[in-house]
């Protein structure tokens, strides 16, 4: 009998799987890394759950500031630190003027990188001390929200390299509508998951996070004239951030 192959859908999955984070890749099907991002959304749900366990774990068990410092490195290192090397990339483009391609491609990291990785640690830093028993629920809506800010910036706005080893997300795009559908499909299983202390409010609250989602490609495609690689990976770091800290700032209203 001939060997079914696996649909296109599965294995930009797999390639998904394999692009934005360092766990074991599937031994099957073989991975395709094509329209890899409509599935990044997805990888994230992955990535939040396993920092929301370590959150779990740790509480109580040790100091908050080691519990913070714990989690946010195992964040770091289950994406390969791949979208905050865009964070400082970008930042230093941006601090370069007219220079910022050629500063977004140098490999050796400026002021401006320095500044922009420490800020963005530092805002989720906070935003975690500040969630406490609500982290693990946070940490999840923020990683998938975060992951979806790259596809408004794919859809919007030009392409600022091209060539460049980024290109093949718009050149594969569907349009930000079926692009989108992939992350549509987490909304259940995101809403039924429970705020901690929290009965009475309503359920959406993660969606706060979608704002920076939406509002980070576009501040960042109008300063830098377009996106690149690099900028699609800040705007996942400073979404999922801002969105954390959003999540963080009206939980804390909201129990005051």
């Amino acid at each position: 009998m001939p060997r079914l192959s696996a649909p296109p859908w599965l294995r930009d999955l797999a390639g998904a799987w394999i692009f934005y984070s360092v766990l074991p890749a599937w031994p099957a099907p073989a991975p395709r890394f094509e329209r890899i991002a409509r599935f990044a959304p997805w990888i994230g749900a992955v990535l939040g759950v396993l920092q929301g366990l370590l959150w779990w774990a740790l509480e109580g068990r040790v100091p908050l500031v080691a519990q913070v410092a714990l989690v946010l490195a195992l964040g770091l290192w289950l994406s390969g630190g791949l979208h905050m090397d865009g964070v400082m990339d970008s930042a230093d483009g941006l601090a370069a003027g007219d220079r910022c391609l050629e500063a977004m491609a140098d490999s050796r990291v400026g002021a401006s990188g320095v500044q922009a990785l420490v800020l963005v640690l530092l805002l989720r830093a906070g935003a975690l001390a500040m969630l406490g028993p609500a982290a693990p629920v946070a940490l999840v809506w923020a990683a998938v929200c975060g992951r979806v800010a790259p596809l408004p910036a794919m859809a919007w706005f030009p392409y600022l390299r091209p060539g460049g080893s980024a290109a093949f997300h718009r050149a594969h795009g569907a349009g930000l509508a079926a692009e989108l559908r992939p992350a549509l499909l987490l909304l259940p299983p995101l809403l039924l998951l429970p705020w901690p202390g929290l009965a009475t409010w309503p359920v959406p609250i993660g969606a706060l996070a979608l704002l920076p989602a939406l509002l980070v490609p576009v501040v960042l495609g109008r300063r830098l004239g377009g996106h690149s690689g690099d900028s699609y990976g800040a705007c996942v770091e400073w979404s999922e951030s801002l969105g954390l800290l959003l999540i963080a700032a009206v939980l804390t209203a909201w129990a005051g």
